[in-house]
């Protein structure tokens, strides 16, 4: 691994990429909805989440998966090197009213490098999102192009 926090030539199963730690807070929210067009309550009001049984505002799943994907975009150095990302939803990120928010903490590890049909050297990277101690992505990787 370099300085930065970019892929070098010595990745192989068992690298641990750089972990990362974000804070999401409703502010975020606010900016991430006007983007995506999701508006739904349950990302804003505190009253509507509680009223369909959430335990508060949550964060939008997208907006959760877009920040894993940066602890695999830093590491890899360009994004085009990301050849495939996919996450099941597990958990919801619940984003208090405060300046604070929600403390989302990522952390990645090679399960496997192979060569693709391409000639491609390829990182499978198992990706873990942990909000509150508790995981909130499944079934998270990332195949990501490595230099050889």
């Amino acid at each position: 691994m370099t300085v930065d926090g970019t892929i070098e030539d010595t990745v192989e199963k068992g690298t641990e990429l750089p972990p990362l730690s974000l804070r999401v807070t409703r502010a975020d929210l606010v900016r991430y909805a006007g983007a995506s067009g999701d508006f739904n309550p349950i990302h804003w009001s505190d009253r509507v989440a509680s009223s369909v049984g959430l335990p508060g505002v949550i964060a939008h799943g997208m907006l959760t998966m877009a920040l894993a994907g940066r602890l695999v975009t830093q590491w890899a150095g360009d994004p085009a090197n990301v050849r495939s990302y996919g996450v099941r939803f597990t958990r919801p990120v619940v984003v208090p009213d405060d300046d604070e928010g929600a403390l989302v903490e990522f952390s990645g590890k090679v399960s496997d490098v192979s060569d693709a049909e391409d000639g491609a050297r390829v990182a499978r990277v198992a990706i873990t999102a942990t909000f509150d101690g508790k995981t909130v992505l499944g079934r998270a990787t990332a195949e990501v192009v490595v230099p050889r």
